[in-house]
């Protein structure tokens, strides 16, 4: 080998340049251990919130302390950032994926446009998205040129607006307006993508990741440690709309509501009496008087009287507030004000009366304003007059609040606003919610205000941030998202860690025992590629997920393979009488092991760049990790394992390949393979006609990643019937969900499609209201729901781990799948065909590998009701086929290299002769490379974490068709080929 000293030179600066970087996450997790042991010994009592709080304030307290850690100058905030990332399942934390609503920026281009066409082609728009993967604008184009007629996208009315006059013209075609449009689309994406980059930098989480998906208007956004989940929501989907309103008096209302509930009494029928309790508040005694006789206290109302007052208590007071509901009922009282009976009843100054509530209930009671709103719906003062907003303190310096200083031109409306309404209110309102409304005692000319609201520091803090960062151009919304909570990503870590010391142990002590003296340097080599990959992962800043550990074990099993590869070519040049430094250069030499070894590899590459592509979250994690490890153990296999096998028989020492155990394993063997073939046919036909039947009949366990829906993991403090459960939380989810036990007996995979079809930032808290009432009998008495929950360290009982995935997206993911799959079979078969010569080897490659498909399928298919792990078809399935892929075809790939190699040394040979000999040559090492690599799945399957149990069983399968597949399909399919091509020439 040339250049020796130079490789050994950059393999040793590639070691330390590796430990440096991962000695970040040493030193860090050295103070976390720190914190841990600081706030176990000073909780009170052993309770989760406590430790976890405890924790949090110690970290705080030593973040930007240099030298704390005894490591130069760094804080352990600058440590922290450089340490190995830690995905959602291993650290705990929320991942999202956003929709930016293309609608409302179209709406809002259009000037809120009124135009009965342009709003029939949003909501054709709205209705098509429902069943299709095209982004909406493109839709929107095609339901508005259906329907158009004459009408132009340019019409006034539409979009040739005074706003964007310089961009599209009176005359301006349809097609220009379209890109004008789409750039302006795009642009508004931008804004929000900066918007919720601003918010997320501010929200104190180390190692956030955000990034645009293509032109989608989709934003992927991970939060790997963030555990309040709703404080997460409700950052990420404020549209931070700002407005200051006038209200009116619940004494100027108070005839409109007696004559709304008078109205709603006529017209609403109910079914049956009606109990209810409207308790009346402290102070407002006197509504009596105001509103005579029409209120009857802790009634029961029969059905002629049920009405507004039901359910809404009014105040009738010179105050702000002009009633209160329970929060229950607030959805009820919105319909019946707006009720087009009941809106017509609001008249002269009246007319364009909105009706907002309080941003936070008191009392699990909600406000209920009126807002002094005009024709066009627009505040006298908005949002982008804030130039700063900060969290400060009340006068009394107890209650937070956030500060706001406005801009010279909000300095002046604002001084306008409240001169005018001195002794009267001015509400201020974000995303119609009310969050203050105040009297007015004097002018405010300072350009200064402030929004109080029972807040605690937190919220007032993310108010603050989310002001400061500025609106969002149109609404986001989570169509995809997944929390985990910190303890299951605890126990995932710990399980990953039994099982990978397992699997490289295992791997170690098979190539000592296979190959002896020799094995103890491939395995130094081994351990040399498991430094490099986790140095590169932490250097690159790469995310490392369960999947990941897994594609990290799975290249370990792998990358033996390269070194059984030219164990075994050098095995055969010593028995052919070579010298052993001969033996050696010739074993890595292009015309030994080097070929092989890098054909099989670069089809292995080539399935784990488009899995890159086409996946997603945890499933890119893999793929990379996947790609650094083939990589990686290229080179040390390639060139450490040389340099220490040139080292160990420099000066005439000579070294065994073998162990007197192993020494005649695989010895001398000439197996007829082509004459078995129409048996491994049959055999392989029969499984597929099966799977096929199941697959049609029995189908496959489709996870929410492909259907959409939400999954829940909860832990109880027993263990749980299934079917019981099942049966009680249909009662709340009106049909009964998939429920079945996750790992242990007394925790459950909670499936469900309850209102997965509702949008709102209010939907996701609704489905876990209802999973929390329909699992409270089987919970510990006294459980909250806010314990329910979880989202913190220690925790016993509850959600350990959601997720949701709306249906539109899970069409996407579908599809993206489907394409990985695909162009993964066309990838290798062109690069086969380049590399071989011939279509003959490339159609038998992929018929192996589609054989291998459909054979892991029809597994699943057979198997998933009764076996006791999770079998979902999701896009860690999509990992597992196309990480099978790679592995038939890295096996096939040797055999066929091994049969080009003698078909070009042996002329007189005929080709059956060829292929059988390839075959039993390459016997040994197919069989050498299986084990490894089964032994590797098989230690992460049996003690590795609960999900992925189901992705290892596909690998397993897959592994064990893969080998078979290698030495009865492709070869015999290639062959027949081959046979057939030259009969007819």
């Amino acid at each position: 080998m040339q250049n020796k000293g130079l490789i050994r030179l950059f393999a040793i600066l590639f070691g330390v340049v590796s430990l440096y970087s991962l000695s970040f996450t040493f030193f860090a997790g050295r103070v976390e251990n720190d914190a841990k042991a600081y706030a176990r010994a000073n909780a009170k009592e052993n309770n989760g919130r406590e430790i976890a709080r405890l924790e949090k304030a110690y970290l705080d307290s030593v973040a930007n302390i240099e030298g704390v850690l005894g490591f130069g100058k760094y804080t352990y905030n600058d440590i922290k950032d450089k340490e190995i990332n830690l995905g959602l399942d291993l650290k705990g934390g929320i991942n999202a994926t956003l929709q930016v609503s293309v609608k409302d920026i179209l709406i809002g281009l259009s000037n809120d446009s009124k135009n009965p066409i342009f709003t029939q082609a949003l909501n054709a728009a709205s209705e098509a998205q429902k069943n299709s993967s095209d982004n909406y604008f493109d839709l929107f184009y095609k339901e508005f040129e259906k329907i158009a007629g004459k009408t132009k996208l340019s019409d006034p009315s539409i979009f040739g607006t005074k706003n964007l006059q310089e961009k599209i013209g009176f005359d301006t075609p349809n097609s220009q307006v379209k890109e004008v449009l789409a750039s302006e689309i795009d642009a508004s994406i931008s804004t929000a993508f900066q918007v919720l980059r601003s918010r997320i930098d501010k929200f104190g989480v180390t190692q956030p990741n955000i990034q645009r998906i293509g032109t989608s208007g989709r934003i992927l956004i991970e939060l790997p440690g963030a555990k309040d989940v709703e404080r997460v929501k409700k950052l990420l989907q404020s549209t931070a709309e700002l407005q200051f309103w006038e209200v009116y008096t619940g004494q100027e209302l108070v005839q409109f509501l007696v004559a709304a509930n008078q109205q709603v009494a006529e017209t609403i029928e109910v079914d049956e009496p009606t109990v209810t309790e409207n308790k009346t508040k402290e102070g407002d005694q006197e509504i009596d008087d105001l509103l005579g006789d029409v209120e009857e206290n802790d009634s029961i109302k029969s059905a002629k009287t049920v009405s507004l007052f039901t359910y809404l208590q009014p105040t009738g007071q010179p105050s702000s507030v002009i009633g209160y509901a329970q929060v229950k009922d607030t959805a009820k009282v919105n319909e019946y004000l707006n009720n087009p009976k009941v809106k017509s009843l609001l008249t002269g100054d009246f007319k364009y009366t909105k009706f907002l509530w309080d941003a936070k209930a008191n009392n699990d009671f909600l406000s209920l304003y009126a807002i002094k709103s005009n024709r066009r719906n627009q505040a006298p003062i908005e949002g982008d007059v804030i130039a700063d907003a900060s969290q400060q303190f009340d006068q009394l310096g107890a209650n937070p609040e956030v500060s706001m200083t406005m801009n010279g031109n909000g300095t002046k409306l604002w001084a306008k606003m409240t001169a005018q309404n001195v002794g009267k209110f001015v509400a201020v309102v974000l995303d119609n919610y009310v969050y203050t409304a105040p009297r007015v005692n004097d002018a405010i000319t300072g350009g200064r205000t402030s929004i109080s609201g029972n807040f605690t520091v937190e919220e007032a803090t993310d108010l603050a941030n989310v002001l400061k960062a500025g609106k969002l151009p149109a609404a986001a919304h989570i169509i995809q998202s997944e929390v985990v909570g910190p303890s299951l990503g605890q126990e995932a870590i710990n399980a990953s860690m039994i099982s990978f010391a397992i699997a490289i142990l295992l791997v170690l002590a098979w190539m000592i025992l296979y190959y002896g003296k020799a094995g103890w340097y491939a395995n130094i080599a081994l351990l040399v590629n498991i430094l490099f990959i986790f140095g590169v992962l932490t250097s690159f800043g790469a995310v490392l997920t369960l999947p990941g550990i897994a594609g990290i074990i799975l290249t370990i099993g792998m990358s033996v393979d390269a070194n059984v590869i030219i164990f075994e070519r050098i095995k055969e040049n010593l028995k052919s009488g070579q010298g052993i430094k001969a033996a050696i250069d010739n074993g890595f030499s292009v015309k030994g092991a080097l070929s092989a070894i890098i054909d099989a590899n670069i089809t292995t590459l080539l399935t784990g760049g488009i899995l890159y592509v086409f996946g997603t979250g945890p499933i890119q994690g893999f793929a990379f990790t996947l790609i650094v490890g083939i990589l990686t153990s290229l080179f040390t296999a390639i060139f450490i394992t040389q340099i220490l096998l040139d080292g160990a028989t420099s000066k005439g020492k000579t070294l065994a390949f073998a162990t007197p155990t192993t020494k005649n394993w695989f010895a001398n063997i000439d197996v007829d393979f082509l004459k078995k073939r129409k048996i491994a046919y049959i055999v392989s036909g029969t499984i597929i006609v099966i799977g096929l039947i199941s697959l049609f009949t029995n189908g496959l366990n489709y996870g929410v990643d492909f259907v959409g829906g939400r999954t829940y993991t909860v832990r109880f403090e027993k263990a749980m019937n299934p079917s019981d459960v099942a049966a009680s939380l249909k009662e709340v989810f009106g049909s009964a969900p998939e429920v079945k036990t996750y790992g242990s007996n007394n925790q459950l995979k909670i499936t469900t499609k309850y209102l997965i079809e509702q949008e709102g930032p209010k939907v996701d808290a609704q489905v876990q209201k209802a999973l929390f009432d329909g699992l409270t009998t089987y919970l510990p008495s006294g459980t909250t729901i806010e314990d329910f929950k979880g989202g913190f360290d220690g925790q016993t009982i509850g959600i350990l781990s959601y997720a949701k995935v709306e249906p539109t997206i899970a069409d996407d993911i579908k599809k993206s799948a489907g394409w990985a799959i695909l162009g993964s079979l066309l990838v290798v078969l062109l690069y086969i065909k380049y590399r071989f010569k011939g279509w003959d080897f490339s159609l038998g490659a992929v018929a192996a590998v589609f054989h291998d498909v459909l054979v892991v399928m029809a597994v699943f298919s057979i198997t998933y009701k009764i076996m006791p792990f999770d079998m979902e078809i999701g896009q860690s399935f999509i990992a597992a086929i196309l990480t099978v892929v790679g592995y038939s075809l890295n096996d096939t790939v040797v055999i066929f290299d091994r049969i080009r190699e003698f078909n070009s040394e042996h002329s007189k040979w005929s080709f059956t002769d060829i292929v059988n000999r390839g075959l039993s040559s390459t016997l040994g090492r197919t069989i050498n490379t299986s084990i490894t690599t089964l032994v590797v799945l098989l230690a992460i399957f049996i003690f590795g974490g609960d999900s992925i149990k189901g992705f290892m069983f596909a690998l397993i399968v897959g592994v064990v068709v893969g080998t078979y597949s290698s030495l009865f399909i492709a070869s015999p399919i290639m062959h027949d080929i081959k046979a057939k091509k030259e009969l007819k020439s």
